[in-house]
């Protein structure tokens, strides 16, 4: 197996790396800051050149990228050659591009309500897949040196990712929206984050509110693809302001009711945050410090981005893969990979969270054997090189 691969700032690249080269399989890796363009002949002529010159004197048997690639795709499309992506991030507009059709297509999504839209319209180059993760990789780095990451990384509950608080964030370009539109957005968001399994603020989107938001921050659709404006609000604007809302409000709560007796971590990327008894630790590296935090975190939580509608984040594979404990808002497919309760447990309100957390912090046996059977889940079914050969049958046989 000959490989094509393209990325850009991808997490999991490496990892994909190794599990081909465990398998014997020839690749060449090209980065490209253009891969989420919907045209570029720059990219065009790389492509071009890479794949003529082929790898080890031979033509490549495929494409792959990380997310997809409107580009990557239409040149594989010219060529007849199979373009493998792999969608771990949502929103993903790119998805509702034209070129989503291509028979070169394979398109892999972990959020099986946005694949379900796709396949439902007739698209049949889309197929749901749950991410994976390397756990090879991961138990090596709990060897003798291990131990002395122990204190490094320890915490009783932490939380690594985005408070989506940076300036100039798209939803604050609808402050000069009139009162009626701010005070209708504040409340569907607010419904919205009540009620976890139906995301429906697209839905809510039309009328004298969508032309409100329309005149003070116009959004156009794109010429080559079938989003909707409301698509766009819902995804990227709303759904991001709501992460901040909703991730300030756990760990405002966490710090004030936990915080006094417990150690509680926050990785983010702005040091500037600040919640009281909350320790901010800034950004930890994918790959060399992340997996520490997990596997040293009595509770590791997850907040999920409400764009992604019943997925299950990248940040749930790497807790489970890293052998730590999962408590996570309620997602659809959760229940396609583990047995909540068993293998990691699940809230469903910041009441709820507060509980089990309180809980298994007093239950460290249970805790364990909850983390110790949602690696075995992963470890099992859900490794790169389970998907992998997955995806090649697919594609291939």
């Amino acid at each position: 197996m000959n490989v094509l691969i393209f990325y850009n700032y991808n997490f999991g690249i490496e990892d994909v790396k190794e599990c081909f080269e465990k398998k014997g399989y020839k690749f060449k890796v090209v980065w490209s800051e253009q891969l989420n363009q919907r045209k570029c002949t720059e990219l065009d002529d790389i492509f071009e050149k890479e794949f003529d010159e082929g790898v080890g004197g031979r033509a490549f048997d495929c494409v792959f990228t990380f997310n997809y690639s409107p580009v990557i795709s239409n040149n594989c499309n010219k060529r007849n050659v199979p373009y493998i992506s792999i969608v771990y991030d949502s929103p993903q507009i790119l998805l509702y591009s034209y070129t989503i059709i291509n028979p070169c297509n394979y398109v892999f999504i972990f959020d099986k309500t946005q694949y379900m839209e796709l396949s439902n319209e007739g698209i049949e180059t889309v197929y749901y897949c749950p991410l994976a993760v390397n756990t090879d990789r991961l138990k090596s780095m709990f060897n003798d040196e291990y131990e002395g990451k122990n204190q490094l990384y320890a915490g009783d509950i932490s939380f690594i990712g985005s408070m989506y608080n940076e300036k100039h964030n798209l939803y604050d370009r609808l402050c000069g929206v009139n009162d009626y539109t701010k005070g209708y957005l504040d409340a569907i968001m607010k419904v919205q984050r009540s009620i976890y399994g139906y995301f429906f603020l697209e839905d809510m989107l039309k009328g004298d509110v969508l032309d409100e938001m329309m005149r003070v921050c116009p959004v156009k659709p794109n010429e080559d693809g079938v989003e909707t404006v409301q698509y766009v609000y819902a995804n990227y604007f709303l759904a991001r302001r709501m992460a901040t809302d909703e991730r300030t409000d756990i760990l405002s709560r966490v710090g004030r009711e936990l915080g006094r007796e417990n150690k509680i971590n926050l990785y983010t990327p702005d040091v500037s945050v600040r919640f009281i008894n909350v320790n901010n630790k800034g950004t930890v590296d994918y790959y060399n410090e992340m997996p520490y935090v997990f596997r040293n975190s009595r509770i590791n939580l997850n907040i999920t981005l409400r764009s992604i509608k019943s997925g299950i984040p990248l940040r749930c594979m790497d807790i489970c893969g890293a052998g730590g404990f999962l408590l996570s808002n309620y997602q659809e497919d959760l229940y396609d990979v583990f047995v909540p309760g068993e293998d990691m447990v699940i809230y469903d309100s910041i009441d709820d969270l507060i509980t089990k957390c309180k809980y298994y912090l007093s239950h460290d046996v249970e805790r364990r054997q909850i983390a110790q059977n949602g690696f075995g889940k992963i470890e099992e079914k859900h490794t790169y090189d389970v998907r992998f050969e997955e995806i090649f049958n697919m594609v291939f046989n």
